[in-house]
């Protein structure tokens, strides 16, 4: 039975990605509101079965730079980041947002752009979890098949892509956010280098900054296209320029092999054999690939943890002075109270594994010594059913449970380092299989590199195919 759920049609939009719709929009060819129009019927076919919006705007959109590249195209914003007179809810039930003051500085970037923003999406509370799901209210659902997992905390924004419903959507990522709902919806999700792009309020709060923000697309132009324009406009000396990434490049790669995953967890046939074949053409194209390994240990593992816990103890301690008076730490789910208890177990050590998170960049850019680039899976294993990770699951089952499915991707952001999932595979069944790319500090042009020689090779599945 096919269960997909997608909203390509003949319409305004087609099946064009962002970088067509601009330049179809340059041509005149199509005007902003046909397509936003487009966007509101699109999403109103499939919000019903995939629950991935927070607010729609289609009706009152915060228009883009018209000189942007890609002026006039429509996109979305995930719920955690601040667009001036709309609430900013972080996923949660526990307050009760106010519209936001000011544009937060990545809503700016993408202003810069020219995107123009119809709504925002949904996401897990505070973005803890690994999937979209919620003590009280509708799961965000898997495009491909809504019997599962979108992944998180970019939920709501990778299935609407998915589905059609934009061509590309804002979204950040703390510990995979990005890259998780990419490989789960079968999408391209770059995580910047720290730094690379403005500053995300919440990671400047952290005593080790995991955030950054960025965009899920279908496409790697689109995703280039973005990074490129917002790294122009707001240039980080720290980091070497980054440019318009247009394609391939004909150098060679030292390309380490990673399918043992920090976390020990087991990595499922399916995926296996996706990063495989992608091994094997990488070196029909030339690139040396040999076996890489991380050097970070397993106690990293119990650090990232311990971490993971802090975040949540804040905002169970620290939500009031957050969000203000009508906070209510009562209201926070299952998954968020039990990290807290988790680090009030664990505060003795914060001084230690801070200190031991804060050396992972250097063990990280030692690794990038013997390889450019590494290639992984995203995740241990294949989208999980919903319910698997959702927050009312017993707390030590859900924390082992996320710690086997997110196995790959929290290494990025504690070394502050660039990675991208790619849709490299499918399960028989139907559902994405993301690789994962990852570079070291500064060099994402790499990774897009690599991901357009892949796409090439090897192009993406498309839902309404």
């Amino acid at each position: 039975m096919d269960r997909r759920v997608h909203a390509f049609t003949d319409d305004a939009l087609g099946d064009d990605d962002a970088v067509a719709l601009a330049e179809r929009l340059r041509r005149r060819e199509v005007a902003p509101a046909e397509l936003r129009a487009a966007v509101a019927a699109r999403a109103a076919r499939v919000e019903p079965h995939l629950h991935g919006l927070a607010l729609d705007r289609t009706a009152d959109p915060v228009t883009g730079e018209a000189d942007g590249p890609l002026a006039g195209v429509p996109t979305l914003v995930k719920d955690n980041v601040e667009v001036r007179g709309w609430p900013a809810g972080h996923g949660t039930r526990a307050f009760v947002a106010a519209p936001s003051r000011e544009h937060a500085e990545v809503t700016r970037q993408l202003l810069a752009c020219g995107l123009d923003l119809l709504g925002t999406t949904r996401m897990p509370e505070y973005g803890l979890n690994a999937s979209t799901e919620f003590a009280d209210a509708e799961p965000t659902r898997n495009p491909w098949d809504p019997r599962f997992s979108a992944g998180a905390s970019s939920g709501g924004a990778a299935a609407l892509v998915a589905a059609g419903v934009v061509p590309l959507a804002h979204a950040n990522d703390g510990g995979g956010s990005i890259r998780i709902p990419a490989a789960a919806c079968g999408l391209v999700g770059l995580k910047p280098s720290r730094g690379r792009l403005a500053p995300n309020a919440t990671g400047t709060r952290m005593p080790i900054n995991l955030v950054a923000d960025g965009v899920v697309s279908r496409s790697v132009r689109d995703t280039a296209v973005f990074l490129g324009t917002a790294d122009r406009g707001r240039r980080n000396p720290a980091l070497p320029p980054l440019g318009l990434v247009e394609g391939p490049a004909r150098r060679r790669l030292r390309v380490g092999l990673l399918l043992e995953s920090p976390t020990g967890a087991a990595v499922d046939a399916d995926t296996r054999e996706t990063v495989t074949a992608v091994a094997e053409l990488l070196t029909k194209q030339g690139h040396e690939v040999s076996e890489a390994v991380t050097g970070v240990g397993t106690r990293f593992v119990d650090d990232f943890l311990d971490y993971w816990g802090l975040l949540a103890f804040s905002v169970v301690t620290g939500g009031r002075l957050l969000h203000g008076r009508t906070f209510d730490p009562h209201r926070l789910d299952g998954l968020t109270h039990g990290l807290a208890d988790h680090y009030r177990r664990a505060l003795a050590r914060t001084p230690v594994f801070l200190h031991r998170l804060r050396r992972v960049a250097a063990t990280h850019a030692e690794l990038f010594t013997r390889h450019d680039v590494l290639l992984s899976p995203v995740l241990a294993h294949t989208p999980p059913e919903i319910g698997w990770l959702a927050p009312t699951v017993p707390i030590e089952q859900l924390t082992a449970r996320l710690l086997d499915y997110v196995a790959f991707t929290p290494l990025a952001n504690v070394a502050g380092a660039p990675a991208v999932a790619l849709p490299a595979g499918a399960t028989p069944g139907g559902l994405p299989v993301g690789v994962h790319l990852e570079g070291t500090v500064g060099d994402e042009r790499t990774l897009l590199e690599l991901a357009y020689a892949i796409e090439a090779d090897r192009p993406w599945r498309r839902i309404r195919d």
